[in-house]
């Protein structure tokens, strides 16, 4: 039994080793003050994104937020694979990281391994988001709807830019359905 709960262990020290949660803040930035989740919950369309293995090749890309019965927040992700031409989906759970009010969280896909999801720009009324990752290859624009407001874009990369994200690498996501 206990060489069993040894291995157990030293299993887990090494899957985290190997795949640790990364929840921390990139350099630069600032997670918005006076965050209000419930005025966050519902569908936002993804309008660009820096590109990464889990969002390849998908279009018509949508995030859906609603709470779950133990507080947590639940995370609905879908989008059309334009490759394989059928749609995909991820549902996952975030928690926030230090108060509620702070738009910090982490968010997982795999059981316990969590990536921070940091709103860093948010509209008065939540119409449009601007969403850091763990580090400088995450990065999401969202919107209620399939478009942005030019004005609401330009200043979005311009805070992106500050704080030292690639914008010339962002993908402009499709919504054709």
């Amino acid at each position: 039994m206990k060489n069993k709960i040894s291995s157990l262990f030293i299993l887990s020290f090494l899957l985290l080793w190997i795949f640790p949660s990364c929840v921390s803040i990139p350099k630069n930035v600032k997670p918005v003050k006076a965050f209000d989740a419930n005025k966050y919950l519902g569908k936002w369309y993804e309008i660009a994104r820096l590109d990464m293995r889990f969002e390849r090749n998908l279009n018509n890309v949508t995030a859906t937020y609603s709470l779950n019965q133990n507080g947590t927040i639940k995370v609905d992700n879908r989008g059309y694979d334009y490759v394989d031409e059928k749609w995909k989906q991820s549902v996952g759970k975030a928690k926030f990281i230090e108060g509620k009010d702070l738009g910090s969280l982490k968010v997982s896909f795999f059981g316990p391994f969590y990536a921070g999801y940091h709103v860093v720009a948010l509209d008065d009324q939540y119409q449009y988001a601007l969403v850091a990752g763990s580090n400088q290859k995450y990065l999401w624009i969202l919107s209620r709807t399939k478009e942005i407001p030019e004005n609401v874009k330009l200043d979005y990369l311009k805070i992106a830019q500050k704080m030292g994200y690639n914008t010339d690498a962002l993908i402009w996501v499709e919504h054709n359905q």
